[in-house]
């Protein structure tokens, strides 16, 4: 499955009211780590094609995003379920923990 793009304009659609559970990423693109953890998110949304969908919010698109979640460290995932986030993480170490974390 490909990875969304979340903007302000999708972000309601697409995460609030999907009908599976939602992994969001924010990043930027002058983030190291990001980059780096970017083929893990990738192989998460090959592995759980169907079950669950990756979508990535680019900070410097979307501040308002980023305020309203108040992230403050890059990368911070959020883990939606029927709307609403649970605890992010932030800065994971590994493909299993993010998994682990996902509850799956």
């Amino acid at each position: 499955m490909e990875i969304l793009h979340v903007t302000e304009a999708n972000f309601d659609s697409q995460v609030l009211q999907a009908d599976k559970p939602v992994l969001v990423d924010f990043w930027a693109p002058w983030c190291g780590y990001c980059r780096r953890i970017a083929p893990v998110l990738d192989q998460i949304a090959q592995q759980f094609d169907g079950q669950v969908v990756v979508g990535k919010i680019n900070i410097d698109e979307e501040p308002g995003l980023e305020e309203q979640f108040g992230v403050e460290v890059i990368p911070t995932l959020f883990f939606f379920r029927n709307g609403v986030a649970g605890e992010p993480i932030v800065n994971p170490g590994s493909k299993a923990q993010i998994i682990d974390w996902m509850g799956l």
